[in-house]
């Protein structure tokens, strides 16, 4: 069994990304199910296999503990670690070949709280492997942008402790950007795209930072995709192939 999490900021495309995953796998004949771990989400583009909702009720723990949303939401990060076992037994018995896990959308509470790299770290699977989702509309904004995403992918990075492969969505909506993000795969192209921000302070500041994250080797050219017209769902699914399978398909 392998196991893919799907991070990213809020509105970042994780759970379409999510549901486009289960169903590429699903076409080439893997058997894949879905595990949402956002307790907060109304609605999903997919059915949850797995559902961490069938274990925490935010309504309950907001009448329960009179908290507002944002304090159930907190409280309920933290008690994601504690049905671990259960989630564990319930994937377990559908015994699948590919587990696609859906976190939060707020992702300070899965990520810089211990209860989720805690169940990233304890959760049981042949292989782990983390996509951060860049989203590409903001991405792509400005170069500064471009580099505070990839930072915060690094602090995920740092923060799960397993492998990761970044990725851009949205592509279908930056089409006319596309030339400049990947120009900005280049550390000198994206420095002399630095060299037209009008905040010096800022651009001096970024510039540090991309020359820590190039020395570091933690500076990820993202893969583009389009989680609509899934353009480059097939480069996502051949790096995710090569890391957790060493390039053997495990389908019949």
């Amino acid at each position: 069994m392998e196991t893919i999490f799907v991070t990213g900021t809020a509105g970042s495309g994780k759970s379409l990304l999510t549901s486009k995953l289960i169903q590429w796998y699903k076409d080439n004949n893997f058997y894949p199910i879905s595990l949402n771990l956002d307790p907060g989400v109304i609605s999903l583009p997919y059915e949850p296999d797995v559902d961490v909702r069938n274990y925490i009720d935010i309504d309950k723990i907001m009448s329960e503990h009179n908290l507002g949303p944002n304090g159930a939401l907190i409280m309920s990060a933290d008690l994601i670690a504690t049905k671990l076992d259960e989630i564990q037994e319930e994937v377990f018995n559908l015994n699948p070949d590919f587990v696609v896990v859906d976190t939060p959308g707020q992702i300070e509470l899965f990520i810089f709280r211990a209860s989720g790299p805690y169940f990233v770290s304890n959760f049981q699977s042949d292989n782990k492997i983390n996509i951060f989702t860049f989203d590409g509309i903001l991405a792509s904004s400005t170069p500064i942008n471009f580099i505070s995403i990839a930072l915060m992918a690094t602090s995920v990075r740092l923060r799960l402790n397993i492998t990761q492969i970044d990725v851009m969505t949205k592509r279908d909506l930056v089409i006319d950007k596309l030339k400049d993000i990947i120009r900005w795969s280049s550390k000198s192209a994206l420095e002399d795209s630095l060299q037209n921000e009008k905040n010096i302070e800022y651009s001096i500041l970024s510039k540090d930072l991309l020359q820590v994250l190039f020395k570091n080797k933690l500076m990820q050219n993202p893969i583009l995709i389009s989680s609509l017209t899934m353009s480059g769902m097939v480069n996502l699914t051949a790096s995710l192939s090569r890391v957790l399978n060493l390039g053997e398909e495990k389908g019949d």
